[in-house]
């Protein structure tokens, strides 16, 4: 759910995935079923005893902050008429959200980071692309940039109104190099949209719980109901 709003952004392998798999993520955590991420995080501990929040969510005071908030749109969002009052998160939210473990990242992505500035959101990652192509070789050479471990920029412009998102992504960089467009596409079509149908370098879909709106600012996303 929020992931396609407040992450909205990320979109080459990995983080086109979270925009996918997000909601489904945030909307168990929010229903109360964090059981099983519980013990993913904890696999030593006795199964008869299921920890409280406070225990899964320690030293995460921002990401108790973030969940608090997407309770809130999911409660809001069940209402026949959602209160229309704007829910801000921040920047800092979002990441210690991410880092607390409570959205499991995408297979390959190793590490994720957030920034927001009006109408674009830039992720920062690690990612193994050889964990995302799975054994599916090429020889074409434009995907050869598309091997090993590497740190990875993503920026996107996204938005949302009138209850849909929309994700362009604006340029993708490896270590630092500008990723040519032809291979970036080339790459999202061969190992990215054949697993998510709806998802490439441009990316539309449905915002749940009755969001109306979702407007990415200064190291903050708005979200309104109606």
């Amino acid at each position: 759910m929020i992931s396609r709003i407040v992450l909205t952004l990320l979109l080459v392998a990995s983080v086109i995935f979270i925009v996918q798999e997000g909601p489904a993520s945030v909307q168990q955590a929010a229903s109360g079923q964090k059981t099983a991420s519980a013990r993913q995080a904890t696999p030593q501990q006795p199964a008869s005893s299921q920890p409280g929040p406070q225990q899964h969510n320690s030293g995460h005071r921002l990401a108790d902050s973030m969940q608090t908030k997407l309770d809130h749109i999911q409660a809001n969002g069940e209402k026949a008429q959602p209160d229309q009052a704007p829910t801000v998160m921040t920047e800092e939210e979002v990441n210690d959200y991410v880092a607390s473990g409570r959205i499991v990242l995408p297979q390959g992505v190793k590490k994720l980071r957030m920034e927001g500035r009006t109408g674009i959101v830039t992720a920062f990652l690690n990612v193994d692309f050889d964990e995302i192509r799975a054994g599916q070789n090429s020889a074409n050479p434009m995907l050869s940039v598309f091997s090993g471990q590497h740190d990875v920029r993503v920026e996107a412009d996204a938005a949302g109104s009138g209850r849909e998102g929309r994700v362009h992504v604006r340029d993708v960089s490896i270590d630092g190099f500008t990723v040519p467009r032809m291979a970036l596409e080339y790459f999202v079509s061969k190992y990215i949209t054949p697993k998510y149908p709806n998802v490439g370098i441009d990316s539309q879909f449905q915002l749940p719980d009755k969001i109306d709106m979702a407007t990415v600012g200064y190291h903050k996303v708005t979200v309104t109901q109606k």
